[in-house]
């Protein structure tokens, strides 16, 4: 796993083994920001259930202004911590080990830009959506990962699914304030 373009590109990070860890591969985080290209740079990235950190990462290398990564786990939390030294950006990023719905339920701050990548079977993308919606800019743009478009609502507060796009056997839904297509 690398960072594609950007300040850090080609930078190796770490993840974690075995069958609880799933990163996102190249081709869906390619494709994930070929959608969001020209909306990252000087923009706030909220990565949740961020495993290894990839996400935020790559937004970081690619302009964002600074990024919050949250994830449940005290090992995907260390990998992070790791990955954001590695690639400079631990200035920048806010680590919070805490589960998704508990730190949306703390949040005091707004985004820009959200990634949510939940375990596929979890149901945890209706649970936290909304919540992760109520926290975000004027203009934001939701982004949400899973194996199965039953998982992803028709709506979240004023956020609308725009579009579902489809790379093998992952989705990756597109949520904008109020608009119906992107």
């Amino acid at each position: 796993m690398r960072v594609i373009t950007g300040s850090a590109r080609g930078r190796r990070l770490k993840t974690l083994s075995g069958d609880e860890v799933r990163p996102t591969s190249d081709l869906v985080k390619e494709a994930v920001f070929s959608i969001i290209q020209f909306s990252v740079e000087g923009r706030k990235f909220l990565d949740l259930f961020a495993g290894s950190g990839q996400m935020a990462i790559e937004a970081l290398s690619r302009g964002a202004s600074s990024a919050v990564l949250v994830d449940a786990s005290k090992q995907s939390c260390a990998v992070i911590r790791d990955n954001l030294k590695t690639t400079g950006f631990d200035q920048i990023a806010q680590l919070v080990q805490s589960d998704a719905a508990g730190y949306i339920a703390r949040c005091r701050e707004n985004f820009d830009i959200a990634y949510i990548d939940p375990p596929y079977e979890s149901g945890l993308i209706k649970k936290v959506l909304p919540g992760v919606c109520e926290h975000m800019n004027m203009g934001g743009t939701v982004l949400c990962e899973s194996n199965d478009t039953a998982n992803f609502p028709e709506s979240a507060g004023d956020f609308v699914l725009c579009k579902t796009y489809r790379y093998g056997r992952i989705f990756v839904a597109l949520y904008r304030h109020g608009e119906m297509d992107a």
